[in-house]
């Protein structure tokens, strides 16, 4: 009974989990007291694990010819078909809202992107708000074990920058030599479940103690995990925890920069690894420059105004620098407090160009995050590094190792190529967006924010906030696409149609 349950698509226990899920928020709303929302989720969960129990038994001999191929199509589908499913709570809890608006939210949630369509928090209930974050944490999820379990394997979702020599001695390259694709993903979800769930409730106790409630503390716990960005109270300014809050979101921020935070690897210690981490160095060289720039920008300003004064709102700037900054470049979008501090210490408006590009950069590969991920920017400026250094030195020869070599080679060539088509990408979702009507400037963020699957982008990064509830139909479907497509990233949708993909 075990193998047929294993052999079962991935789409399909995917529907099954997301099914069971919704018993959670059922349970939250009959605490509450929310006889219709808990009504809503159970009646959708007992349905959708009916018609899953259905599907299963009929494809129980299911067997795909080349899985890989098959879990390629399985995640995309996963983006696609899965948030019919758990649109349909959504749906009918909120009332006065259409299908395509609740589908809109739960392909945004699932991605990570936390685009959302209602604006004000207090449309929703509070079950409601818990299954955005709900499906927001899974989706998370759903990205870690698939990174290494499927994408890696390929050679795609950033592992296509190191090759082959990726971890050729590790336990990741003896699973992928010794087991088959189902395999792959029960040994690492079951590796990776009790790590994602633990740091998950770990911060959500943290919240709690720092202050918050005991619903925006897991939704903002769920979300920092998965880089979703999704809030209760509509961002961190209507949270009770304060300052303490986003001290503790800031430490989780690390786990999105590197997939070396959460992985063991042997016997090396986990300090060794960190420190000699190229993401990781990449990340805090960008987490010290960008907001020392922004606070010397706003010190000048403050100066030149004769309005900094103050020490105190001057550190006050710089820590709202420091918490955003981290925030963009892990994909997860909460802006601090203190963020509008700045603009109010110098009288400049803060630049929402650096804010897209520490969002198009993303964080780590096999992470959460999105974006071009930083082991693709590494590449790229190791690789710079070395042509600098050949024309001084015309007659050098790299050193570091075959790896470092590999990276700064084949690796800047392949992340290059990436680099190439994410910028094509970016050109034909802008050019599909303004023939909506949308304007240059709405259209830029709007394309940034979905395939960087940053959706809180949108409300900081234009001169005043979008708001994805006032886009066209075909607007949000144009973004529902560039959703998908930023989260399975172009490579593994050209792998689908590459044809030696599909022939036995």
């Amino acid at each position: 009974m075990r193998e047929h349950l294993y052999r079962l698509p991935l789409l399909v226990h995917l529907m099954g989990i997301g099914a069971a899920a919704m018993l959670l928020p059922a349970a939250y709303a009959t605490a509450a007291r929310d006889w219709d929302s808990a009504r809503v989720f159970l009646h959708s969960s007992l349905i959708f694990l009916g018609l899953t129990a259905m599907i299963g038994v009929a494809m129980v001999n299911f067997a795909p010819r080349r899985q890989a191929r098959s879990h390629l199509l399985a995640l995309l589908g996963a983006y696609l078909v899965l948030p019919v499913i758990l649109a349909v709570p959504i749906y009918e809890s909120v009332g006065d809202t259409r299908f395509l608006n609740a589908y809109f939210e739960m392909v945004s949630s699932l991605t990570t992107t936390g685009a959302t369509i209602y604006d004000d928090p207090a449309r929703l209930s509070g079950a409601a708000h818990l299954w955005r974050a709900m499906v927001g944490w899974m989706g998370g999820f759903l990205v870690w074990v698939t990174a290494i379990a499927i994408l890696a394997p390929l050679n795609l979702g950033g592992y296509e920058v190191l090759g082959d020599r990726t971890e050729r001695t590790g336990r990741i390259t003896q699973i992928i030599e010794l087991a088959d694709a189902p395999a792959r993903l029960r040994r690492y979800g079951l590796q990776l479940l009790p790590i994602y769930l633990v740091l998950t409730l770990v911060l959500w106790v943290a919240l709690l103690i720092a202050g918050d409630t005991a619903l925006t503390a897991i939704c903002h716990a769920m979300s920092t995990l998965a880089t979703s960005g999704i809030s209760p109270k509509g961002g961190l300014e209507g949270a009770g925890s304060g300052f303490a809050g986003e001290v503790l979101i800031f430490l989780f921020f690390g786990f999105a920069l590197s997939r070396r935070t959460f992985e063991r690897e042997g016997n090396i210690s986990r300090r060794r690894r960190l420190r000699h981490d190229p993401e990781i160095r990449m990340a805090v060289g960008l987490v010290v420059i960008v907001p020392v720039f922004l606070f010397l920008r706003h010190w000048w300003g403050a100066f030149e105004v004769e309005a900094g004064q103050s020490f105190g709102q001057g550190l006050q700037a710089l820590w709202g620098s420091l918490f955003t900054v981290l925030s963009f470049l892990s994909t997860t979008g909460f802006v601090s407090n203190s963020w509008d501090s700045a603009q109010s210490w110098s009288g400049l408006h803060t630049p929402g160009l650096i804010l897209m590009g520490l969002a198009l950069i993303g964080g780590g590969v096999a992470t959460t995050a999105g974006g071009v991920k930083l082991l693709r920017v590494y590449a790229l400026y190791k690789h710079g590094l070395r042509e600098l250094e050949k024309l001084v030195y015309p007659s050098s020869i790299g050193g570091s190792g075959a790896l470092a070599r590999y990276l700064r080679n084949r690796g800047a060539y392949i992340a290059w190529i990436f680099f190439m088509l994410f910028a094509i990408t970016i050109a034909v979702v802008m050019l599909a967006l303004s023939l909506t009507g949308l304007g240059f400037d709405t259209s830029v963020v709007l394309t940034i924010a979905a395939l960087s699957n940053t959706g809180p982008l949108a409300a900081v990064a234009a001169e005043a906030p979008i708001s994805y509830s006032e886009l066209s139909d075909l607007a949000k479907a144009i973004l529902i696409g560039s959703m998908v497509l930023g989260r399975l990233e172009t490579l593994a949708i050209i792998a689908l149609l590459n044809p030696e993909f599909w022939r036995s």
